[in-house]
């Protein structure tokens, strides 16, 4: 049985990452496509790679099942930042879409293993 401690952790690492990964992509969208000054560029690089060594901190040792479940995550966050920082809404199916990578995210991660 994996701990609430654990799982806490995992989804705090995860937000994390995503924070990271979709922080420092905007920050290169804004150089790139909106015409942003080279430094947005580089801090946006800097901070994707910081993404990349985020999850090396999980205690799961698969990195396949580390990158699926945070793809779930990266869902739910990426309409959450689209929502509160480029104030767009996402609807209905996207809400049920982001619940349903969500319920993946806990299945990939905490669901009983043998050997756990």
């Amino acid at each position: 049985m994996v701990s609430i401690f654990e799982i806490v952790r995992a989804l705090g690492l995860f937000a994390l990452a995503g924070l990271a990964e979709i922080g420092g992509g905007w920050l290169v969208w804004q150089w790139l496509r909106v015409g942003r000054a080279w430094p947005f560029g580089l801090v946006g690089a800097v901070v994707l790679v910081l993404y990349g060594m985020i999850p090396t901190l999980q205690r799961e040792p698969a990195f396949g099942r580390i990158y699926a479940a945070y793809g779930g995550i990266f869902v739910v966050l990426s309409l959450l930042w689209g929502w509160r920082v480029d104030a767009w809404m996402p609807d209905r199916w996207d809400v049920l879409g982001a619940l349903v990578c969500l319920v993946g995210v806990f299945v990939i991660m905490f669901a009983p293993r043998a050997g756990y």
